[in-house]
């Protein structure tokens, strides 16, 4: 176990708590720079840091409780967690996580005699592209695993060497950019500056995204336009209104922002200024995902820079009373934190739970402002908009799906990564450039999105006909598409909030019958009972659910049955019911507390027993 050092540790959280003043708001931050110090949040802690913020220690306890990353017993000084998406387990990541365990004499989420260190899984790191992968400490990124880079890792980690001592080589994160085209070329060398676009009017700003066609690229294609002048004309009592970059790229399969942050900074924050002039903003915040901490450095090296150059701060890019400023939120590892209510709910301090709607985000969102929220490639687009103009980005894609859209590509292809394309291409292109061979299925969107067969490749990436957020998860003939069903049932049921019940109720249960149907209890139980209630399951999540986490829980189940229904079918092959437990196992410990001796009574009618 990891020993509590309280002093030491209130020490630390002491100088957290000044770095941020103290604020109520920040509290998930306070938690995870205290935790990085700490490694784990004793009970003790989080009732310093209660008392320091004014708040209860249920309600720190409570919000410390909901995150994946931060943890209330104790975890190893060197915390690894593999990556567990269906990619990284397509490429091995099961075997080389038993490998790692084997070598280091722990279990899964057991830590070692010493507290130096525990390995464990969590969700996609979104390092699709050169997995199988794992997150250290939920900061460090070791990418390319295979058996001999995991004995070395298993060697230094048994010799206590600190992951800053580990090969360099072993941190890389490639771009892997395949196919570039508008943005992830960047802004051309001849494109306006930054204060030159400033200079326009908020109307004439909010009139070129407008004539754009714009329309948001997180998935749910709401158009940009609209929802920034539903946030202009929103009542702000206070005056303020703020601009939040949605960059919790949490989608399984998805890793176009990682590169977007990486390479492309400046244009994100020169879209979110120019977002914040438009509606007339003085706040900018980013809500960077947890696992992407290894890019938080380079992020707020840039921020500096455009302070220094006086592209934010008083009088931003130059304009007379346009004040405004972009600070940087880290996630702590909640999927559901991706949707833009829950998201703020995080950057207030409180748990990532999805907000009761109306009133929307643009109405009344962070601190009660009205707030506009769009995703890193959104804003990264707004970038090039405003100097290339409207007109130009509505004459690529369709009418309908105006501009470019960027694909992270992976699973089974020669040549993962990055492709950006017009929308309007078909899906087949797609698969021809990245190699994909003999491919069954697609999951476009991730898991949240469809599961494409063979005969919808001809089917174009566009808003009117497939939609996607930007995962495109490719599986060859070899693959079962039910295990890649189950896999994302677990995920969904991992990753609810549990605000509601038929969620959180009901993904579990889709996990059970799928894990019955898949045989992990003794073999021929499942029947076509399991199927129905899995249909069943469906149409409740689908239509009962408070958020869109719940809606889409049972998109991949739903589209496997339709298209590779066989692979069920082959799983449900008993003529009647069968039940999920052995309930003759289960009534044993009453036959022994009574005496009984008759193994299999229950079964016998004849006598009513």
């Amino acid at each position: 176990m990891t020993a509590f050092d309280q002093p030491s540790a209130l020490h630390a959280a002491d100088a957290v708590l000044a770095r941020w003043q103290h604020d109520p708001h920040a509290l998930v931050q306070v938690l995870r720079e205290t935790q990085a110090q700490t490694h784990w949040l004793p009970r003790e802690l989080l009732a310093h840091i209660a008392a320091a913020l004014r708040l209860t220690t249920a309600h720190v306890e409570g919000v410390a409780s909901f995150y994946r990353f931060f943890h209330l017993r104790p975890v190893g000084r060197v915390h690894v967690l593999f990556s567990d998406n269906i990619t990284d387990r397509m490429a091995g990541s099961d075997a080389l996580m038993a490998r790692l365990c084997a070598r280091l004499g722990v279990a899964p989420g057991q830590v070692d005699a010493q507290g130096r260190f525990c390995v464990d899984r969590c969700s996609c790191t979104g390092l699709c592209d050169q997995g199988p992968a794992l997150l250290v400490n939920h900061h460090q990124v070791v990418t390319r695993l295979d058996a001999g880079r995991v004995d070395q890792l298993a060697e230094r980690l048994l010799a206590g060497v600190p992951p800053e001592d580990w090969p360099a080589d072993w941190f890389a994160v490639e771009d892997h950019v395949r196919r570039a085209d508008v943005l992830l070329q960047g802004l051309p060398a001849d494109a306006p500056s930054l204060p030159a676009v400033l200079s326009r009017t908020p109307a004439e700003l909010l009139a070129e995204v407008e004539r754009s066609g714009l329309r948001g690229r997180g998935g749910a294609g709401f158009p940009t336009a609209r929802k920034w002048r539903a946030c202009a004309e929103a009542d702000a009592p206070d005056g303020q209104r703020c601009v939040v970059c949605n960059a919790d790229e949490g989608e399984p399969g998805t890793f176009k922002d990682r590169v977007l942050l990486g390479r492309h900074a400046d244009e994100l924050f020169d879209g979110m200024t120019l977002a914040a002039r438009a509606i007339g903003a003085q706040t900018g915040l980013v809500y960077l995902r947890g696992e992407y901490r290894f890019l938080l450095p380079q992020l707020e090296a840039v921020l500096q820079r455009r302070r220094a150059n006086g592209l934010l701060g008083r009088n931003a890019g130059g304009v007379a009373g346009f004040d405004f400023d972009i600070a940087i939120h880290l996630g702590a590892g909640a999927y559901v934190c991706g949707e833009e209510s829950a998201l703020i709910e995080s950057l207030e301090g409180q748990r990532g739970t999805p907000r009761i709607r109306p009133p929307f985000p643009v109405q009344r969102g962070y601190l009660g402002r009205p707030t506009v929220v769009n995703n890193v490639e959104t804003l990264v687009a707004v970038a090039h908009i405003a100097r290339r103009g409207g007109a130009w980005w509505a004459g690529l894609g369709t009418p309908e799906s105006t501009g470019t859209k960027i694909h992270s590509v992976s699973g089974d292809c020669e040549r993962p990564g990055l492709y950006e394309y017009p929308l309007g291409t078909p899906l087949a292109q797609i698969l021809a450039d990245c190699g994909a061979r003999n491919a069954q299925a697609v999951q476009v969107g991730g898991p949240s999105g469809s599961c494409v067969p063979a005969s919808g490749f001809h089917r174009a990436i566009a808003f009117e006909d497939l939609p996607s957020a930007g995962a495109l998860m490719v599986f060859d003939q070899t693959r079962d598409l039910f295990e890649v069903a189950r896999h994302f049932a677990r995920f969904f049921a991992h990753e609810s909030c549990g605000l509601c019940t038929p969620c959180r109720v009901g993904t579990e249960l889709v996990v059970r019958r799928l894990d019955k149907l898949a045989h992990e209890r003794g073999a021929g139980r499942g029947s076509a009972f399991d199927i129905a209630r899995l249909q069943e399951l469906d149409a409740l999540l689908h239509s009962g659910t408070h958020c869109g986490l719940g809606v889409s829980a049972c998109n991949p189940l739903r589209d496997t049955l339709a298209h590779f229904g066989q692979a069920y079918a082959q799983r449900s092959t008993a003529a009647q019911f069968q039940p999920g437990i052995d309930l003759d196992a289960e009534l044993s410990s009453a036959r022994r507390a009574t005496g009984r001796q008759d193994r299999g009574a229950h079964l016998n009618t004849e006598h009513g027993a």
